[in-house]
């Protein structure tokens, strides 16, 4: 690392999420595996809590299990913006799927986002959560065009409500020149992710699961006569009669099937140390989320005590080291605010989320294994939303229905873990962006 790039780093980085300062990992002592129970649960996320909330309510036992500690992984390490998340837009579902289908898998999307909310009050989740609404800034005047046209064309019945920031405007939201304008979806929202997801630990704990850290899954096979299944982990082995899998980036070859339809992309954050109460809200005054047009995406947002500037994006592909990937998002933060060219990086983290090939999350069960994963992204909201559908799914409640579990979930040849083909799309993608395509 050059010294400029020494520079930008405080003398006391920490190289993890600035959320665990709040809601730090745990380091309890590991309990006795069961011999068996009703539901094991392979992923201590969103998904995984939301779902053994319902089958623990429904009496089912329930445990959880993950290889680190609950909620290591990109449940406390995202940027904490709560959207609809549905990637594909509603012409080209309908091209693929029918006129009906697109319109159920954009409805799911809105029915999380308005979820997610209620949940949060009715289970009393402390979790700094607010509907702020989110500017997506133009990165060009036919960007700007294109999101205008986007906002006169939603389909009746799925309208969200959104208005259109044009550039002169725009000091009113963001303090930067870098953008054309721009959209505010005004029904997204923030939150803490990490406190999001100590608040369903707890709640899942109080209703009688077992949550178990640092226990790894090696081996899932069917039970004598095919009842149930067979779980062999690292610490122990464990009967269950239903298994499911709530692993997204982190899936493995634990279960194939799963990893050849979802493959993970390593998302990068930074946050700066504190910049005075005055200075960060100057660059956002409405305290909103911030994304933008562009493919390679990056993310933004003030720290919920308006001090910081917490600042993500997808900088590499599978790049792990923290002091690496700082620099990088620095500088695209950067040419956003060059007014903080100085300002320093407190923390500095990274992790994996699951992307599939269809750009959206799927749900269901193959070979009797439940799965829920591949939020591409947006899974604050869809993770918890489908991991609790996907717990009523197992109980066979009829509320656990979802299109999402009707559609194909798609692999692509010579997919087998490793994303190969991820490079050369990255860097068509970037060529793009900078041709303002």
């Amino acid at each position: 690392m050059n010294r400029d790039s020494n520079c930008l780093l405080s003398s006391g980085l920490r190289e993890y999420p600035y959320w665990w300062e709040r809601t730090p990992r745990s380091e309890e002592a590991l309990p006795v595996l069961p011999d068996s129970v009703d539901v094991l649960v392979v992923g201590s996320g969103y998904t995984g809590l939301c779902a053994a909330l319902q089958t623990a309510r429904a009496g089912r036992s329930t445990l959880v299990i993950d290889t680190e500690e609950p909620g290591w992984g990109c449940s406390s390490r995202n940027g904490g913006q709560v959207s609809t998340g549905i990637k594909p837009d509603f012409a080209a579902l309908e091209k693929e799927h029918g006129r009906e289908a697109a319109f159920e898998v954009h409805r799911e999307g809105q029915r999380a986002l308005a979820w997610i909310g209620d949940f949060i009050r009715d289970e009393h989740i402390d979790c700094d959560y607010r509907v702020c609404g989110r500017f997506f800034g133009a990165h060009t005047p036919r960007h700007y065009e294109k999101l205008a046209r986007k906002l006169e064309s939603q389909q009746p019945g799925l309208e969200m409500k959104a208005f259109l920031v044009p550039r002169v405007d725009q000091p009113k939201e963001i303090d930067t020149d870098f953008y054309h304008g721009g959209l505010v979806q005004c029904q997204h929202a923030s939150v803490d992710p990490a406190a999001f997801h100590q608040g369903i630990l707890a709640r899942a704990l109080e209703s009688g699961a077992s949550v178990v850290g640092h226990t790894r899954a090696v081996a899932i096979e069917r039970g004598r006569d095919r009842a149930g299944f067979i779980v062999d982990t690292d610490r122990g082995r464990v009967h269950a009669g239903e298994v499911l899998i709530a692993t997204s980036g982190y899936t493995s070859r634990l279960t194939p099937w799963q990893q050849r339809r979802v493959f993970p992309i390593g998302t990068y954050m930074i946050a700066t140390e504190d910049l005075g109460e005055t200075t960060a809200r100057s660059l956002i005054p409405g305290g909103r989320m911030i994304v933008d047009t562009r493919r390679i995406v990056v993310y933004y947002r003030l720290s919920p005590d308006g001090r910081r500037m917490l600042f993500g994006g997808r900088v590499s592909l599978s790049e792990t080291d923290p002091r690496v990937s700082a620099p990088r998002l620095h500088d695209h933060m950067t040419a956003i605010f060059p007014q903080l060219r100085d300002a320093k990086v407190s923390h500095s983290w990274m992790g994996f989320v699951g992307w599939t090939f269809q750009r959206m999350p799927h749900l269901g069960c193959h070979d009797g294994i439940w799965y829920a994963l591949g939020y591409c992204g947006s899974g604050v909201a869809l993770a918890s939303y489908f991991g609790t559908r996907l717990g009523q799914q197992v109980l066979g409640l009829e509320e656990g229905r979802s299109v999402l579990s009707d559609l194909p979930f798609q692999t692509r040849p010579l997919y087998y873990g490793k994303p190969w083909f991820l490079s050369a799309s990255v860097g068509w993608y970037g060529f793009l962006d900078r041709l303002g395509i």
